[in-house]
């Protein structure tokens, strides 16, 4: 068997029937094989980063390996920020990339990059093979490191001649043998219990949790401790659908854009119990300021992340799933008091708003806000990243794990819409909304003719308010009101100084998105008043295949609450001051 066939053969042995990518040169052996192999659909984007987040996408909303296949050189480099962006929100990726002979590798041949020392830092593992006889165990391994323990992305780089080589006798192993690799699943017993008798004599107790619940399945364990202990909870962007929007313990999301009931909980709680999460800088603030009166507890099955960015008073390492129904059955029951009291008190002082009036300019909070009226129920929604990322975790409504996916660690523009894709292709019976905004989408927007010619009928929100929304923000805020190339209408007729809106701002955006849509059979639709929000999202999601709704927004609107970068997590601003 040729080492196309055995990869091919691998792939079907993995479970595998989805595969994303672009081919090339050196990978025409692999789809001569796939061209005959029709229990693999392989989707062909129009880029290499859209393949890469389309797998995303699918892993993220499917549970799966997501499988993202190019060719050498500028195919494999256009899959780095794809795979970074996997690697840091912990998404089980294998991506095959092609390489020149290795007769070839070291000579700069054509299309020649070293993507092992590329991909070093930003995968969980990645393998150069240079041995036809390797191929079928590597692939074995690459798919259990993708899946196991903390998931992440695995990169395996093939020469054209190990593809093109035979292999007498080939058997694709059963079981792997990895001495330096054995993920911690079960806690430790002893501090588990130590975590239980800590609930018991805590008087501020707060749980909070991140992707490390969703990728481990610990949903229904979560609901059972919460509801036997009502500890109040905070969930970070990449845990979002973990427990209802409206569960009442939950306080929303905390840190930078968190809510201010989040905030105030974990800068008063005595005890915090941390589950899957990675006290990401965006949560914490300055380390110095954060949760200064509070014993730190942290469960998460990577022993690395334990004690990294914050000091841990209480380390228990395993799957998340696992540790928790143990915590579950060792916890006393706790009623809720008057720190239940306190913080449901902060709930209803401080919850996020906005003002639309019947006039005017739309708000994009309302945007949002008013998809819940429409939205089915069991939706996945997709975001970019970017101002209308952060109205939608404030503003959605969710409900269930893996129903939300967005960027969260590398903050990827342009991750929207290709990730949608992935999402509609894994889970064809649900409905994909993708929220983005103008920067975002033009950094992916080929991938509207992948929707098109596929018929993946994702509903895609544009979010226009025609500047690079966050950086602007931060330029309004902290650096004078001086807008610095952040506006997408800028021309050459315009001001040196721009501080904003006046009647030097030309009228027209480039490009025409409704238009742009239409040129890629999508269904193109417009909103520029608040009367006319509603209906359009009404009709875009009635719709039967792929729509663009775009929305003519106010273009100075700030995000609020937002803690300052470098301040601490009572330093909030709200709009208001």
């Amino acid at each position: 068997m040729k080492g196309a066939e055995i990869v091919i053969d691998a792939l079907k042995k993995e479970g595998v029937n989805t595969v994303f990518g672009y081919p090339g040169g050196v990978m025409i052996p692999i789809f001569d094989v796939l061209y005959s192999t029709p229990e693999i659909r392989f989707l062909l984007t129009r880029h290499e980063q859209g393949a890469v987040h389309a797998a995303d996408g699918y892993a993220r909303s499917t549970g799966k390996v997501g499988v993202c296949m190019v060719t050498s050189g500028p195919g494999a480099t256009n899959t780095i920020t794809g795979i970074a962006t996997a690697k840091m929100d912990s998404i089980p990726l294998v991506i095959l990339s092609g390489q020149v002979h290795t007769n070839s590798i070291g000579t700069d041949a054509f299309q020649e990059t070293d993507m092992v020392g590329l991909t070093r830092s930003i995968c969980k593992h990645n393998y150069l093979i240079k041995d036809v006889n390797d191929l079928a165990k590597t692939i074995k391994e690459a798919f259990y490191i993708a899946r196991s323990g903390r998931p992440g992305p695995v990169s395996i780089d093939l020469p054209v001649n190990v593809l093109n080589s035979k292999v007498k006798n080939y058997v694709y192993p059963e079981n792997i043998h990895l001495p330096g690799y054995k993920p911690v699943i079960q806690g430790n017993p002893m501090q588990i219990e130590k975590l239980a008798r800590a609930i018991e004599r805590a008087k501020k107790p707060l749980l909070y949790t991140g992707g490390g619940i969703i990728s481990s399945g610990a949903t229904e364990v979560l609901h059972g401790l919460l509801d036997k202990t009502q500890i109040p909870i905070v969930v970070t962007l990449m845990g979002l659908g973990s427990i209802p929007y409206d569960h009442p313990c939950f306080l929303g999301m905390p840190g930078m854009h968190g809510t201010i009931a989040a905030n105030k909980a974990l800068t008063e709680c005595d005890l915090l119990i941390a589950v899957g999460v990675r006290f990401d800088d965006r949560v914490t603030g300055p380390l110095h300021t954060f949760a200064q009166q509070a014993t730190i507890a942290h469960i998460d099955i990577d022993a690395a992340e334990i004690g990294k960015n914050v000091k841990t008073h209480l380390p228990i390492v395993g799957d998340a799933a696992h540790v928790l129904t143990e915590l579950t059955e060792r916890v006393k029951p706790r009623l809720k008091d008057a720190w239940n009291d306190r913080t449901e008190y902060w709930k209803e002082k401080f919850p996020t708003r906005y003002e639309q009036k019947d006039q005017g300019t739309v708000i994009p909070q309302y945007v949002i806000d008013a998809l819940n009226q429409v939205i089915d129920p069991e939706a996945i929604v997709v975001t970019d990243v970017g101002q209308h990322q952060m109205w939608t975790a404030l503003y959605h409504h969710f409900r269930k794990p893996r129903h939300f996916l967005s960027s969260g660690g590398l903050g990827t523009m342009g991750f929207g819409l290709p990730a949608a894709m992935g999402a509609a292709l894994g889970n064809p019976d649900k409905q994909v909304v993708c929220i983005t905004g103008d920067g975002g989408l033009q950094m992916n927007i080929q991938e509207l003719a992948t929707c098109a010619i596929n018929r993946f009928p994702v509903k895609i929100i544009v979010i226009n308010n025609a500047y690079l929304g966050m950086v602007r923000q931060w330029q309004d805020l902290f650096w004078n009101k001086k807008y610095s190339q952040v506006c997408l209408k800028r021309g050459p007729d315009c001001p040196q100084e721009c501080r904003g809106l006046d009647e030097h701002c030309p009228p027209d955006y480039i490009p025409d998105f409704v238009k742009v849509a239409e040129a890629n059979s999508v269904k193109g639709l417009r909103a520029a008043k608040p009367g006319e929000v509603l209906p359009t999202l009404k009709k875009g999601l009635q719709h039967t295949g792929p729509v663009l709704m775009e929305f003519l927004v106010s273009r100075e609107e700030n995000v609020y609450p937002m803690v300052s970068a470098g301040k601490p997590l009572t330093d909030i601003l709200t709009g208001e001051e």
